[in-house]
């Protein structure tokens, strides 16, 4: 999940540590609240789909929608404004979000959502293709890698916090309140954006012929595509639909924040075990989610009808899905040291890609097969993972991999 744009030259040790690091901050936010703005229907599918009077596969359109637009904006955005300063290109996309958000809040139609989430899909693409390498631009050298994990960090903080966060703000106050919140939340990024960002010029721009040149030419790449598609498939085809699934084995709903809430503490612990081991054991890690993933999803077919059941497995599937970003992004990395930038767009392409087809296919099998098949699919594709492993030579790590630690 790192940038498109070629990596330019750090800058010079004069600058403002502390300047640099509000910076940092305030693009911590705006990936925190857009992060949060594509993945909060989540845990308010319910909800939105009875208000709007549209089936629960349906109102799973709002993760489908934004998720497509995302993984072809990602590369179309970050091209087209090749020449605009990134700060005002960031500003933008993050206003964007701000306020679609508070149009899905006051929307008295289920395709007035889906308007917002398209928007929404737009600004996730751009905005995370370009945030990612921004920390080169605003901190002296020495600070890049803690600035650039700060950055990510606000991806996986809100990939594993910000569901749970809005379902207990959509319990108990409202889906509209939920939506209004985050739409708010993306207005303050704005602002400190603003204020606390310098001017970041625009640099020369990857073509999108390189592209179709290291994915055809690097086996690894390959793989970590291959492997991010199937298991970001698969956990979105089933978590995306977690609420309809606890509903149905008769949990509470005032108990489900609490539920997603411990999944997403978990999904943190997963995080920071996964970066504690993957410098020496990527490939291990790798298996380790896909095994994790696949227990957690099948157990919670099988036996997941108690809130003590359910706590305990959504927290199993917290540890295997916090894991993911670090792990997937370093193998990324660590395939293509010398073309990291067209890997790593590709890689968030695919991750977008597989969070939409996810969301549409659990659609499609909860309101033809069952709200519990998606479970069985889910597990079906993370497991699948480990034949794609199985026809990769092993490699050892290299620096890319130690760096991600």
């Amino acid at each position: 999940m790192t940038t498109l744009e070629t990596p330019a030259s750090p800058p010079t040790d004069d600058r403002s540590p502390v300047k640099g690091w509000l910076a940092v901050l305030a693009v911590t936010l705006g990936i925190f609240s857009l992060m949060t703005s594509e993945l909060l229907p989540v845990g308010l599918l319910t909800p939105v789909g009875s208000a709007l009077d549209v089936s629960e596969g349906t109102a799973g359109l709002m993760v489908t929608v934004p998720g497509l637009v995302a993984a072809i904006s990602a590369p179309l955005v970050t091209v087209i404004t090749g020449r605009v300063d990134r700060r005002l290109v960031l500003v933008v996309l993050i206003g964007i979000v701000g306020l679609a958000n508070l149009a899905s809040a006051f929307a008295t139609s289920f395709a007035v959502v889906l308007v917002a989430r398209f928007l929404i899909g737009i600004s996730v693409g751009g905005f995370w293709s370009i945030a990612g390498g921004i920390a080169l631009r605003l901190v002296p050298e020495k600070h890049v890698p803690r600035a650039t994990a700060v950055i990510f960090g606000g991806v996986e903080t809100a990939s594993v916090l910000g569901i749970p966060t809005g379902t207990i703000i959509g319990d108990l106050s409202g889906w509209r309140t939920a939506f209004a919140a985050v739409g708010i939340l993306g207005l303050v990024s704005l602002a400190a954006m603003v204020v606390l960002m310098p001017k970041v010029p625009a640099e020369q721009t990857i073509t999108f012929g390189d592209l179709p040149k290291v994915f055809k030419g690097n086996a690894g790449v390959r793989a970590g595509i291959a492997i991010t598609f199937l298991v970001i498939t698969g956990h979105f085809l089933a978590y995306t639909f977690v609420r309809p699934i606890l509903q149905d084995d008769g949990i509470a709903d005032g108990m489900i924040g609490g539920l997603l809430l411990a999944f997403g503490v978990a999904g943190i612990c997963g995080n920071f075990i996964a970066g504690a081991v993957i410098a020496k054991r990527l490939r291990e890690t790798v298996v380790g989610i896909s095994i994790v993933l696949t227990a957690a999803m099948v157990l919670f077919a099988l036996v997941g009808n108690s809130p003590l059941t359910a706590g305990a497995l959504l927290i199993l599937w917290g540890l295997g899905y916090g894991a993911v970003p670090v792990t997937f992004q370093t193998w990324i990395l660590d395939a293509a040291p010398d073309a990291t930038e067209a890997a790593s767009s590709l890689y968030v392409s695919t991750f977008n890609l597989s969070i939409a087809l996810g969301a549409l296919f659990g659609g499609f099998a909860v309101d033809g097969i069952s709200t519990t098949s998606v479970l069985w699919i889910g597990a079906g594709l993370a497991l699948v993972t480990l034949l794609v492993l199985g026809g990769v030579r092993r490699t050892a790590p290299t620096a890319a991999a130690t760096a991600a630690e």
